[in-house]
Formats: structure tokens, sequence, C-alpha cells
């Protein structure tokens, strides 16, 4: 796509990526008390994990069939059991008692951060790989640490379990049949998941929805290593930007996290334009991070992020390898660092 010398008289179209898999983020005007993560299945685990570790940038917490913080406890089959299946249940008090201890020696953010903060947590009826009580487990966990926080009484719970979906993310009309199990996990379910992803955690639009009309852009996810350390990303992944925040307006961000099979190695370009985030991410003026995750690592051949420990031991924590990258790739976007 070739580009004229004022962005603000372009009009910019999804028919491809506005930049080659070598480029920077494009610097935007962030505001970061409109910073939020959403995700599906690994990528909902991966949700909480952000919020919890960096209370402070992740102001909303948007879990699509996942369930609480740090539920595998750096285990495989406790993930794949406890997890996925709730059998055993989840321990969710166990699970808030160790967020606050955590928190007390800084391994996670001070959790009163969570003040005002929103979490929506969304669970389709008959999804059959992550039980609806593990999702549930996800509400108990956030509404325990209201409870043992008198500073969060502001923190916003949302639990949406009304909708006849299966294990994927929900949309209007894109995807596959809304029963199907499988890739591209995006299913024509009547409903629209990625516009009650915003509404829940941004409130009502700034602008009328319509037609994606901002940029995609492919960006280098290696330079933005934490000390050059591995975090088991792509080479590449994708941006979103409205026309709005291309012009410089002040505008919020919001992180995607896809679920296990579910990244550019797996879907292409599935996930992030048939979800339906970028038609909503002009409405609200928020650009959409997709950053990906690589297959092949044979601790995590499907490509999902890392909640059950194959990162390192300390990969539900601030010094987490995924969490850190995420957050640094914020600040290159534009958030303020502090």
């Amino acid at each position: 796509m070739k580009k004229s010398v004022s962005l603000a008289a372009v009009v910019f179209t999804l028919s491809a990526h506005a930049a080659d898999p070598a480029a920077a983020l494009p610097k935007l005007h962030v505001d970061p008390a409109r910073v939020a993560v959403a995700g599906i299945s690994a990528g909902a685990y991966m949700a909480t994990q952000a919020q919890l570790a960096y209370p402070e940038v992740f102001r909303g917490a948007a879990l699509i069939a996942g369930g609480p913080y740090d539920c595998a406890q750096d285990s495989i089959a406790t993930a794949v059991t406890t997890c996925m299946k709730g059998t055993p249940a989840p321990d969710t008090a166990a699970l808030v008692k160790l967020a606050l201890a955590r928190a007390a020696k800084g391994e996670i953010g001070p959790l009163e951060k969570l003040a005002g903060a929103k979490v929506y947590i969304l669970h389709g009826k008959q999804d059959p790989v992550v039980a609806e009580s593990v999702a549930h487990a996800a509400v108990d966990f956030y509404s325990a640490l209201k409870a043992a926080i008198p500073a969060l009484s502001t923190l916003s719970v949302t639990w949406d379990g009304s909708h006849d979906f299966t294990h994927t993310f929900p949309t209007e009309s894109a995807g596959t049949a809304c029963d199907k199990v499988g890739t591209p996990y995006i299913g024509k379910c009547g409903f629209d998941g990625a516009g009650a992803v915003f509404q829940a955690l941004y409130g009502k639009p700034v602008h009328k929805s319509g037609a994606a009309k901002g940029e995609l852009r492919r960006f280098d996810q290696d330079a933005l290593r934490s000390g050059g350390t591995d975090a088991f990303l792509a080479d590449a992944g994708d941006v979103y930007v409205p026309p709005a925040c291309l012009k410089g307006r002040r505008c919020g961000v919001l992180v995607a996290l896809h679920g296990c099979q579910q990244n550019l190695d797996s879907v292409g370009d599935a996930f992030v334009k048939d979800a339906g985030f970028n038609r909503w991410a002009d409405a609200y003026d928020v650009a959409v991070l997709y950053p990906q995750i690589r297959s092949g690592v044979a601790a995590n051949p499907k490509g999902c992020w890392d909640w059950f420990g194959y990162s390192g031991a300390d990969y539900a924590t601030r010094n987490g390898v995924q969490v850190r990258w995420l957050v640094g790739a914020l600040t290159a976007l534009g958030r303020p660092a502090h």
C-alpha cells in the first residue's frame, strides 16, 4: 500500500498489511487509563496474569473461556485437569492467598492498583474444553480479592455465561459453524463477542461502528525482546490502528491474545481480521495489539501463551518473559513508562 504525505488524507483499508515484517511499532498518543487486555482460552489465562502482574498498566481484562490467575501452578497436569475440566475444582482461596503473598513480595504489582479496573468474563454454555465452573472460578477469584482488599470496592467484575456457543471466539457472522471446536476457533454464533468486550471494558463507543477503516500493520516482535531474552514469540505480530489514532488523537490500546492453535502460524490472519475487534477499535479510538506466539517449541507445540510454565517458573509474575514483553510493547507503542 502506497502512503501519501498526509496520513489524514489517506483512506486506510485492510486489503493488505501496511508494513513489512521488519517494521517497528508506530508511536501513538496512548492514554494509559484506557489500556486493557483480552484473551481467549490460553490467551484468557495470560490476560489475567498480565493484569495481576501489572495492575497499574492493564486497567481492564476480558477473559473468554479461561479461569483464575495462575490456576495451573507451573504444572501441565493441573492445567489439563483442574484448569480445563474443573476436576478437581480450582482452589480460588489458595490462589487469592498466593496472589496476596506475591504482591507483598513485589513479585506481582500492588493489587490496590486494581481499584476502578474492569474485568469481563465470557463463557459459552456449550464449551466442552473449559468447564463453566472453571470460568466462574475467575469470578470467584476477583470477588475474593475485592473482599480481601478494601480499596478494591470499585473493581468491577462481570460474568457473562448466557450465550450458546462452544470453545470458540463468537462473532455475528465470521468464522466456521458455531458448534465446531477447532481451528480457527472463530464461530458464526450470532453474537458479537468483540463488541461485548469493548462495551464491558470501555463503556459506550465514541463513534458509530462500521467497516474497519484503519491500518493493519505487521511489526517486528523480536526487536522488543527484553534484554534480548527469548519470550517464545513469533518473528512478527500485528497492530491495528484506527484513523483517529493515526491522526494523533489520544487513544487507548487493547491487547488481544489469541488462543492455542490460533496464531499466525496456525490460522493466518483469521483471528486478527475476523474476530471483530478492528471495527470496534474505530468506534472507540482504541488501537488493537495482536502479539503472536510461535509454534513448534518442544514444550509448547500448539503456540499457546504461557499459563503453565514452559517459559520459566516466574511466568505468572512481573519477571515472566512474556508479560514483560507485553509491557515493553505497550511502551514502544506510546504508553508512558511511568
